[in-house]
């Protein structure tokens, strides 16, 4: 990862540090300020890349040229890039953690300059992929057990959110992505179907299905190309001609789901395929999974894409990274309706029977209540993914029923602040 994915003014500001001697401990914290309309929870994703990339961190001979050709720089400051390391302390939420703004998500402890620059890559990370981690918690919740993929990659904003939004995803409960590169970069099942073009390049559906199943036996078989219930019948004509076996499932991609799942259903049942699943997909929000699984239509498993990888509903989230403390005074910010809290914190949790009831923000440093559980831990090096996963399972699982509610619940979850917190600076 090149040491210039960052904003210049990060590097123009940690010039101006070094050439006034401000190079004293700081530290900065990354937080979300408030939830998107109807959320109630965010699931903590992206520690891992910010972790790899402050450890590797370094200004390579062709960076350094290329700063050296900017009139904002002078000699001395990129000479002294050339033995640039990280040498400070990163806390975080562990990813796949359910967490409540304002609580600090990532806290960097280490001269200025270097917590300084690591600002814009931590955000850019950090942001996009507990967005899209938590975007997708709601359709997994919406599913209610039913197996739900990712298959967004053709609509998402580049490649780089394309991996991210698949491991954001996988991280959330998805079952699978269709990219085969994700499934290569972090060890994420692969699944995919067929196409419209496969069925199109065939001179009918029939003989397009007959094709496939022979050289995937079980497939899923995309019954929407022309019109579905004839897509059903060369199912259906297909299983008598080959076995039961022939057809794993249908995917149904257009249509009114509920109408077009029951309908297929019934068809599959009165032929005897009553294995053969129905798959949706095509434009499907959490709050439309959750309207089918509430009317119980048939399906046995969803297909989403655009509304989770761009998070249609919610495109962004308002984080900021601040610093909270330099050379062992408070520092905050007080801008109207961006007012950051002073101070190094500690995030405290206290649970009943596994269940989150209340976050506390306290200096960092203070004795916490009997049974509290300190969520901002060191971080050393990235976690694996299914452990991720796992902790992210049981987090969604533990949520209090209100908050996993796709509207904005009656009862936010409590973040207690402690006093001195509020006090401001000193």
């Amino acid at each position: 990862m090149s040491a210039l994915l960052t904003d210049l003014y990060e590097l123009t500001m940690a010039q101006a540090y070094y050439a006034r001697g401000m190079t004293r401990p700081a530290v900065l914290e990354l937080a979300a300020r408030r939830l998107p309309p109807d959320w109630n929870f965010l699931i903590c994703a992206g520690i891992g890349r910010v972790v790899e990339f402050a450890r590797s961190l370094r200004f390579t001979d062709e960076d350094l040229a290329y700063l050296a050709s900017l009139p904002q720089f002078e000699p001395w400051f990129v000479e002294r890039l050339r033995d640039f390391r990280f040498s400070g302390e990163i806390r975080a939420v562990p990813e796949g953690t359910a967490v409540f703004p304002p609580a600090p998500l990532l806290q960097v402890a280490a001269p200025l300059p270097e917590a300084q620059i690591l600002e814009t890559f931590a955000l850019n990370q950090i942001s996009f992929a507990t967005l899209i981690a938590s975007k997708a918690a709601r359709a997994v919740i919406a599913a209610e057990g039913r197996p739900v993929v990712e298959f967004g990659g053709r609509r998402a904003h580049g490649t780089d959110a394309l991996l991210l939004a698949a491991r954001s995803a996988y991280i959330a409960g998805f079952a699978a992505t269709s990219s085969v590169e994700a499934g290569r970069r972090y060890g994420i099942p692969v699944t995919g179907t067929m196409g419209h073009s496969y069925v199109m390049a065939h001179d009918d559906e029939a003989s397009a299905f007959a094709g496939f199943a022979e050289q995937y036996p079980g497939a899923t078989l995309l019954v929407d190309t022309y019109e579905i219930e004839d897509g059903l019948r060369n199912v259906i004509a297909l299983a008598r001609e080959r076995g039961s076996g022939a057809a794993g499932a249908v995917r149904i991609d257009s249509g009114e789901f509920g109408f077009e799942a029951r309908r297929a259903r019934l068809m599959l049942d009165e032929a005897g395929l009553a294995d053969v699943r129905i798959i949706a997909s095509g434009g499907l929000t959490e709050e439309r999974i959750a309207e089918l699984v509430g009317e119980g239509a048939p399906i046995d498993a969803f297909a989403a894409g655009t509304s989770i990888v761009t998070s249609r509903s919610a495109p962004s989230l308002d984080t900021a990274y601040k610093l909270v403390e330099y050379d062992g005074r408070d520092r905050a910010k007080r801008s109207a309706g961006k007012a950051s809290l002073p101070g190094r914190k500690d995030l405290r949790r206290l649970r009943e029977g596994g269940m989150p009831v209340e976050d506390q923000l306290a200096r960092f440093g203070t004795s916490a209540p009997a049974g509290a559980e300190s969520l901002l831990q060191r971080q050393s090096e990235a976690e694996g993914i299914e452990a991720i996963r796992e902790r992210a399972a049981r987090e969604i699982g533990a949520l209090p029923a209100g908050l996993r509610s796709l509207t904005e619940a009656a009862e936010p979850y409590p973040v207690r602040i402690a006093e001195e917190l509020l006090a401001g600076v000193d």
